[in-house]
This record gives C-alpha cells, sequence and structure tokens, in this order.
C-alpha cells in the first residue's frame, strides 16, 4: 500500500499527547488519496483542503515549535490567545477539519477492510463511501454539498481499481492490500480517536455547516 505507508504514523504515546511536527509529517502524505476516488470536482475541493488544512497548522507550529510542541498545547495556547473567537479560529479550526477529512478516509477504508460491500456490485465501493459520508461529514454540509457528495458516488472507481492506485499502479493481490490497509488502519486510527477526544473534552468541537 504504497501510498499510505510510505511515511508511518507515530504509534499513540501512553499519555496521548500527539507531537505536531511529526504528526504533520506523516499526514502531509494522505491528500493524495482524494485522487484515487476520481471525481474532480467533489473531491479535488477535499483534497486541497485537507493540504491546506494541515499547511495553516504547519505555519502556526513553525511560529514558535516550543510552544507548540504538542496538538493540544496548540489548542491550549490558541484558547488563551484569541478568547471568544477560539475555537473558530487559527490551527484550531484547521485541525478540527482535518481530523473530519480523515475520518471520511478512515471509515472508507475500514469498511473496505471489513468487506462490507453491496452484494449485486460487490466491485463497487459506494456502500463503503456513503457509510464514511454519512459518519463523517454530511451533518457539516449544507444542502448543496450533500446533494452534490451523494451524486458523486456513482462516479467512485471500482474497489479493485482504488486499490490498484493506492498501489501506485502495481498489480497486488487483494488480500495483500487489504492487509496493508489494515496496518495502516490500525496505527492512525487511534491517533485520530485521540484527536477527537481532544476536541471533545476541551469543548472545541463546532457543528456549523459549511
Amino acid at each position: 500500500m504504497a501510498l499510505l505507508l510510505e511515511h508511518e504514523f507515530r504509534p499513540l504515546p501512553a499519555d496521548k499527547q500527539i507531537e505536531t511536527l511529526p504528526f504533520l509529517e506523516a499526514v502531509a502524505h494522505l491528500p493524495p488519496f482524494f485522487d484515487c476516488l476520481g471525481t474532480p470536482i467533489v473531491y479535488s475541493p477535499v483534497k486541497a483542503d485537507l493540504a491546506g488544512n494541515i499547511k495553516k497548522i504547519r505555519a502556526v507550529y513553525d511560529s514558535n515549535p516550543t510552544k507548540f510542541k504538542t496538538l493540544q498545547n496548540i489548542l491550549e495556547v490558541e484558547k488563551e490567545m484569541h478568547g471568544a473567537a477560539w475555537p473558530k479560529t487559527g490551527a484550531t479550526l484547521a485541525l478540527m477539519w482535518l481530523k473530519r477529512g480523515l475520518k471520511f478516509m478512515l471509515v472508507l477504508l475500514q469498511s473496505i477492510s471489513d468487506g462490507e460491500r453491496d452484494d449485486e456490485h460487490p466491485n463497487l465501493i459506494r456502500v463503503n463511501a456513503m457509510k464514511a459520508y454519512e459518519i463523517a461529514l454530511k451533518k457539516y454540509h449544507g444542502w448543496m454539498l450533500q446533494k452534490l457528495f451523494m451524486g458523486s458516488v456513482y462516479a467512485l472507481p471500482y474497489k479493485s481499481d482504488l486499490l490498484k492506485a493506492l498501489e501506485k499502479g502495481k498489480e497486488v493481490k487483494e488480500e495483500e492490500s487489504i492487509e496493508k490497509i489494515h496496518q495502516f488502519l490500525t496505527r492512525v486510527t487511534p491517533i485520530l480517536d485521540a484527536i477527537y477526544e481532544m476536541y471533545t473534552r476541551m469543548n472545541a468541537e463546532l457543528s456549523y455547516k459549511a
């Protein structure tokens, strides 16, 4: 799974304090995942949003690497810095949307890894993409974005083509690709869960629609 495993995420430490720089370096390799889904009108903006949010967080980190050593440091410092405007500002807002894009990606891959499928069309990934959208993004999208996404599922690639794209064009047995997806999910899911927990704990989650 060349695209997913070319830059590994560090294991989640016991205290769940995620270091900012290693996280950003690992996640920076993931936006091209959305190229593998086709439908540029829908997924190019998602890819650009993901990359843009990574860039915003990196700019904040680079301004003071000591102060912003962990993702929690970013939220804590920005809460103090921005007052009433927080959390709808700065790297806190960028990370909020970044985690949602990552959640979509992980739920989609987990669904494929778990073998969830349309029995009449087993090589399609509509069922997986719809599940990921419902869980990760739908409630944050207005009516127009929801309609755009619902239409896009009919243009998604076949599962076999998606797996090949994730292998960067190499022919690999499906079970080998699924095992690599499982390795990726095992490493990244606890990290994403910890970020979601941090937002809940710090009351930083927002529900406005894009």
